[in-house]
Formats: C-alpha cells, sequence, structure tokens
C-alpha cells in the first residue's frame, strides 16, 4: 500500500506520494491513514458541483479532485471577482473543506494557480509574471513530458515562455506549445459544463430558510411569475421545468416536472411541483431548510395563446392537459399512454404507444392513410404478445374451433365472424412467414375474443391458435 494523497501537516513532515505505509508509519507510528475510494470521492466532488450552482450554471469537473466555474456575467451579483472568491472558499472551510481557488480569464491559468500557486485573482495582463516561477507541471502535462522537459533544463513555465517554440514543437509536438497557449489566453479553452443549461432560469434568495412543502410551493408559484414574462417575450410556453433547492448544509434537491402542454400560467406550474412534491414527501429531506430557490425551463415550445372563458369559469384548468400533468407529475410520465396509428396491415405493428405527457408525434402521410377499424372490427384490448391456446378443431378447415382452452379456462365457441385474412409482411417477416385466419368469437356466457389460426389443416407444420386481444 502506498500514499495517494497529503494533507498540508503531512507534507511538512516530509512525507511524499507513492512512499509506502509501511516506511511513513516506521517515520510516524501516529500517522492516520484512511483508505482510499474512488467512487466516494467521485460522489463527494459531484456534491460539491452541486452546490456551486449557485454562483453560476456553468460548472465543469476538472480531473478527480477539481472544478471549472465559469463565471462569466456573474461576478457582480456577488460584489466583484474577490468577493465572489472569498464567499466560495469561506463557505467551503465553514463546510469542513480545506479549498483553493483562483479566478483567471482561462481556465489553464486558473487551474495552474489554484494547484501550483498561492490562488487569488489575477488580471489578464498578469498572465505571464504570475505562470513563469511555476513549475512546468501547473501546465496539465503528463508526467513522461514533464520529465522530458526538465532534464533539457525547462523546469519553469518562465523558461519555456521565451523558447524558441518550433524545437519544442519538433521534440514534444503540439501539445506542450498548446498548453501554455491556453494558460497564456492566447488559445481558447471552452469548459463542458456537466449538466445541461436551462434555457431560461430565475431563482429566489431567501433571508430566513424554508422547510416545509406550503412555503417551498408558494415560493415556486412567486418564482414562475417572474418567469412568464421571460416565456411571453420569447412566445413559448415551458414543456420541462426544474425546481432546485438549495439547502443550507451544502445539499441541493432537483426536482423535475413536465407537462403535456407548452405552460406560462403560474398557477399550472406550480401545481405540477405539488403533485411531484406529494410523491416525493417521505424522500424530501429539508434539513435546517432551504435558502435558495431556483425555477428553470429546461425546454420549451411554440404556445398557442387561447381566448379565456367569458363566463369566468376558467374551464381549461380542468382540461385534460392539465389531469395528465397532475396524474404524470405524482405517478411518473409513464403512467398515462396515448397511440398512434402506423401504416401496417399487423395488428402488433398498427399502433404505436407513447408517453401522454409528450408531444404527439407529427401526423404525417402514414396516420392520415392508416386504414381506420370501428371498435366492432378490432378488440378494446390488444396484447402485447398473442398468447398459444389449446383449440378443439373446427368442423370446417376454414371455421373458428368448437372451444379452446385459454389461461387454464375452457370455452365454448357459442357464435364467431370471420375468418379475416391478413398477411404477414414479407420484408420483415420473410417471405415463409404463416398466414393468419382471425375470428371474432363469443363464448356461452358472453365473453369475447379476437383469435386466429396461424397457417392451414393439411400443411406442414400443423396450424396453431393464438388469442390476440378482447372485447370489452
Amino acid at each position: 500500500m502506498r500514499l495517494t494523497a497529503l494533507d498540508e501537516l503531512a507534507d511538512a513532515l516530509g512525507l511524499r506520494k507513492e512512499q509506502g505505509v509501511a516506511e511513513a508509519r516506521a517515520m510516524y507510528p501516529t500517522l492516520d491513514i484512511v483508505e482510499e475510494d474512488l467512487v466516494a470521492d467521485r460522489l463527494l466532488l459531484e456534491a460539491i458541483a452541486d452546490w456551486c450552482d449557485r454562483y453560476t450554471p456553468l460548472v465543469a469537473i476538472d480531473g478527480r479532485d477539481g472544478l471549472f466555474l465559469d463565471i462569466t456575467g456573474c461576478a457582480h451579483l456577488f460584489g466583484g471577482e474577490k468577493a465572489l472568491l472569498k464567499d466560495v472558499l469561506s463557505r467551503l472551510f465553514h463546510m469542513g473543506f480545506d479549498a483553493r481557488g483562483a479566478i483567471a480569464s482561462s481556465p489553464g491559468l486558473a487551474s495552474a494557480i489554484t494547484r501550483f500557486g498561492n490562488g487569488g485573482v489575477v488580471g489578464d495582463d498578469e498572465a505571464g509574471q504570475a505562470l513563469a516561477p511555476l513549475p512546468v507541471a501547473a501546465l496539465r502535462l503528463d508526467e513522461d513530458t514533464v520529465t522530458a522537459l526538465k532534464k533539457l533544463g525547462l523546469k519553469r513555465i518562465g523558461d519555456m515562455i521565451d523558447a524558441p517554440r518550433a524545437p519544442l514543437a519538433r521534440r514534444f509536438g503540439t501539445t506542450v506549445l498548446l498548453r501554455l497557449d491556453q494558460a497564456l489566453g492566447h488559445d481558447e479553452e471552452p469548459i463542458s459544463p456537466r449538466l445541461p443549461i436551462a434555457e431560461l432560469s430565475t431563482e429566489r434568495r431567501l433571508i430566513e430558510p424554508i422547510g416545509t412543502e406550503e412555503d417551498i410551493l408558494a415560493v415556486a408559484g412567486q418564482i414562475a411569475v417572474s418567469l412568464k414574462p421571460s416565456l411571453e417575450a420569447r412566445g413559448a410556453g415551458g414543456r420541462a421545468f426544474e425546481l432546485v433547492l438549495f439547502r443550507v448544509d451544502g445539499k441541493v434537491l432537483r426536482i423535475s416536472a413536465a407537462a403535456s402542454q407548452p405552460l406560462r400560467d403560474p398557477v399550472r406550474i406550480a401545481r405540477l411541483f405539488s403533485e411531484r412534491l406529494t410523491a416525493l414527501h417521505d424522500d424530501l429531506d429539508a434539513g435546517y431548510g432551504f435558502e435558495i430557490l431556483r425555477l428553470n425551463v429546461l425546454r420549451h415550445e411554440a404556445f398557442d395563446a387561447v381566448q379565456g372563458d367569458f363566463d369566468g369559469n376558467r374551464q381549461k384548468d380542468v382540461s385534460l392537459a392539465a389531469f395528465v400533468d397532475r396524474v404524470s407529475a405524482r405517478l411518473g410520465p409513464d403512467c398515462l399512454q396515448s397511440f398512434q396509428l402506423r401504416e401496417s396491415h399487423v395488428p402488433e405493428r398498427a399502433v404505436v404507444a407513447f408517453a401522454a405527457i409528450e408531444s404527439s408525434p407529427a401526423r404525417g402521410k402514414a396516420e392520415e392513410d392508416s386504414i381506420s377499424f370501428s371498435r366492432s372490427e378490432r378488440p378494446l384490448r390488444l396484447f402485447a404478445r398473442p398468447e398459444l391456446v389449446d383449440a378443439l378443431l373446427a368442423q370446417v378447415p376454414d371455421g373458428p374451433p368448437q372451444s379452446f382452452r385459454w389461461r387454464r379456462m375452457q370455452h365454448r365457441v357459442a357464435r364467431s365472424e370471420g375468418p379475416e385474412r391478413i398477411a404477414m409482411e414479407w420484408w420483415l417477416d420473410g417471405e415463409d412467414a404463416p398466414t393468419r385466419d382471425y375470428f371474432r368469437v363469443e363464448d356461452d356466457i358472453g365473453h369475447r375474443f379476437w383469435i386466429y389460426r396461424q397457417g392451414f389443416y393439411g400443411q406442414e407444420p400443423s396450424p396453431r391458435w393464438f388469442i390476440h386481444g378482447v372485447f370489452a
């Protein structure tokens, strides 16, 4: 076992990374060693990244122990760059983390100053001066390249800034020069946020933390009111929303809700989260309360304005769309299904199901030309897979069975209609796919079934009978 990380006290004692644990304990018997857990470290880093969303939504993971925050346009909200950096480090310190940070014009420069320098705020014209005394490892180069540069006497970044670039490129490739230019700000280096950026967002910072569902919904409704003008300016309504709750102790909770139609009404938006909070009642741990609430619009679509009711009864609030939104928010997006016809004569392929909360697929030629069946011709309930039945041979070769056994129950056929012959789709099922003869049958106690014979009598293989659906 070897040491993989050291705190400042261990570093001051002269211990080093990759040193054997037995050797370190021989030197300092009281040394406190904690076994490394990469999964737990990653989860902790992601939790801190969630917490950093209070400063900017553009948060990216940097290696195993760092974060990039793009604070462009955000610093003035916290009193400037120095005040923002001080606030971040102070809060993390009180949460039990010994963190370092720097603000610079490029991610490479900020990373170098944070990991190998003293941190702080570095101005645009101070990049070269700040980088010069730092080791070449601060450029985020691999160990082999760093070792090779040191052998050439290039131990500090200042040794490389004024060095001829052509020999460096021939010896080490373009990576070294690229990292140097990125740190100096000569080459752009975009960061990739760990979470998608909301198209619209608004938040409320509270003087006193809140923790009850009623208070959360009240503040969410107020935030939704301030979101409405932005949606109106775009002529859009929200389809997917996210309520982000920042807890006092740093934990962040994210609650998502979707709407079946574009929404901009604050009451309807708040009602979505009312159902979600009801579903998450036991899992909502408020702790010491939430100090920041943010409402994000993750997806929006064009909004078709509708004239309100003249009688003031607001019948639109009890529409089917509102019902779908409430039920889907509480029970999940897949609890309600809607259907659309497809261009296929095979029953199990003629209809596709999708979540009712989602937009209905565009009506195209396939739907317009689809054959419409009356309720008497197709069963209300169609099985996902036809189920095999034991059938008594029919009196006529092409007729229905006299009786059949399905799910351990015997059914005697009293009436029947058919057959309706359906050939399979040879381009999907092959040219040898057996033909189906469908019958609508009713047993002697009034139950109605949709059954079919696969194949023909007198041919090999012998025909088999299946039940494909039941009538209401």
